[in-house]
């Protein structure tokens, strides 16, 4: 389980300060009437954060549990970009292959979240 901790960290601390980084590069995935950076800025600070939290034991549970139930909101967001003529991630297969990666993303967060759990 270590080592699912490690890589889902890895990932939402790198997916986090991209955000950061390359803000325009996420803008297309944010719908219209939304205010685009604000909107970019909190998905990265969320995003980075619960990837920290998965390295402290004490936060492990909460971190794994937010990142859950943040790949459960950005899924209508994905499945729209797929629908899209051009999605943002690039091309249409991408697109349609990052719809189950997401189930898979949210399998993995769920098992971290049960194995955090204290034993009683």
């Amino acid at each position: 389980m270590f080592i699912l901790k490690v890589i889902f960290a890895g990932f939402f601390i790198y997916a986090g300060i991209m955000h950061f980084i390359k803000p325009r590069f996420f803008n297309h995935f944010i719908p219209a009437g939304l205010p685009k950076l604000a909107v970019n800025y909190i998905a990265g600070f969320i995003e980075f954060f619960l990837g920290i939290g998965l390295f402290f034991p004490a936060f492990t549970n909460d971190a794994s549990l937010g990142i859950f139930i943040l790949l459960i909101l950005f899924l209508p967001i994905h499945i729209w970009d797929a629908t899209k003529i051009k999605p943002a991630i690039g091309s249409k297969k991408l697109a349609y292959i990052r719809i189950p990666l997401q189930f898979l993303l949210m399998y993995g967060a769920y098992l971290i979240y049960l194995y955090s759990l204290p034993i009683t």
